[in-house]
């Protein structure tokens, strides 16, 4: 049989560092605190509404931007949460997952020679889309061990190709949020030109220390250009049901969503129906920050007795850790050794950075059951 070559439109992606990892994990028998995902139950009530509307029988296509029940409770939630009104007919967008609205939004956006600032170390899915569509991808760093922006060094990427700035708050992988100081420096930025904004903030839920999560929804300079994307499978600890939503003003939906028709259409029918019941409730999502700040400060006090130094997490449910006191090894080396020879699997940060800056850093999960943090720290302590 004759093959027929296609070429590569992402050549320099390969099978995703979370999948890779969480492999290894699995064929050496390993703890694994390397991919986002808890290792314990959802909410049984969860589980109750999504049965109850299957069995009313809505298992057929959602309408595309969404059920307008769960579109209802997010704008409600962003009112009463960010003092921000968005209409639910026009402004607010189900999908199947924060990827696949990341995806939408950078596809309605960015056309050929677009240049979009990312600030590294970032999520892995941002620059493969960038680069599907066309646009330049502008790496600026987050200053090592803080994490933090230097907005000068943004001010020197702006040009007349600037399309886009994609932010992440809080952090995935560093665990760091922004201040409003940042949205503050952001706006002075993009005042008078034509600049989008992607924040994705898919753990706007889970902070911690008494800080306020500072949501682009809270900023009126920045929201009119503004996609902000967030994330019910992190939200309700159920990665697996892929439920994530948009929120942009009509004239960005409008584009968001002739996208979106065309990659999944809609997301599943009972998932949503489920998730709008539950969110009736708010205290599943005002609980998150002191169910996941309480297991963050556990994992810390198990590992105070290692050589890990940890580096501080104020938002996700990760807890990066520098282990340049135990080996010399590069990230992603000593990550395979802790996995294969150890039996404890985490993410090589140098992986975010495409220059692969390595700062002798991992990144742990604590979204898991105690007694795996446990297991996991009684090995950790000992290297």
């Amino acid at each position: 049989m004759t093959k027929v070559a296609i070429e590569s439109k992402l050549q320099s992606v390969g099978t995703s560092i979370f999948s890779v990892m969480s492999a290894l994990a699995q064929s050496k028998g390993a703890i694994n605190l390397s991919q986002g995902f808890p290792d314990f139950a959802m909410d049984p009530k969860l589980v109750t509404l999504v049965t109850e509307a299957m069995q009313r029988g809505q298992n057929q296509y959602a309408p595309a931007p969404g059920l307008l029940a769960l579109r209802q409770q997010i704008a409600s939630l962003v009112q009463e949460t960010y003092q921000a009104d968005f209409d639910p007919d026009h402004e607010v967008t189900v999908t199947s997952g924060g990827t696949e609205a990341l995806f939408c939004a950078i596809a309605s956006s960015i056309r050929d020679g677009d240049e979009v600032i990312v600030f590294e170390p970032c999520y892995d899915s941002y620059v493969p889309v960038i680069e599907l569509f066309g646009g330049v991808p502008i790496y600026v760093a987050l200053e090592f061990p803080e994490y933090k922006i230097n907005w000068d060094r943004v001010k020197k990427c702006v040009n007349s190709r600037t399309r886009m700035i994609i932010l992440n708050t809080p952090h995935n992988p560093t665990g760091t949020t922004m201040s409003a100081s940042d949205f503050h420096e952001l706006a002075k930025i993009v005042q008078g030109n034509r600049i989008l904004i992607l924040s994705d903030e898919v753990y706007e839920h889970i902070i911690f220390d008494g800080q306020e999560h500072q949501s682009i929804l809270r900023h009126p300079q920045l929201a009119p250009r503004s996609f902000v994307v967030s994330s019910f499978g992190k939200t309700f600890h159920a990665t697996g049901w892929k439920v994530g939503y948009c929120v942009a003003p009509a004239h960005l939906t409008k584009e968001f969503r002739k996208v979106h028709q065309f990659v999944t259409f809609s997301t599943s029918t009972p998932f949503q129906q489920a998730i709008a019941d539950y969110m009736a409730d708010r205290s599943h999502i005002t609980g998150l920050r002191h169910f996941y700040q309480t297991k963050r400060d556990y994992f810390l006090k198990l590992m105070a007795q290692s050589r890990f130094e940890p580096l501080h997490t104020s938002g996700t449910y990760f807890q990066l850790m520098r282990y340049n006191a135990i080996s010399d090894k590069s990230d992603r080396a000593f990550a395979e050794w802790l996995t294969v020879e150890k039996g404890v699997a985490a993410i090589p940060v140098s992986v975010f950075s495409h220059g692969n800056e390595d700062n002798k850093v991992l990144r742990f999960c604590f979204a898991k059951e105690n007694a795996t943090l446990e297991k996991a720290a009684e090995i950790l302590i000992r290297l």
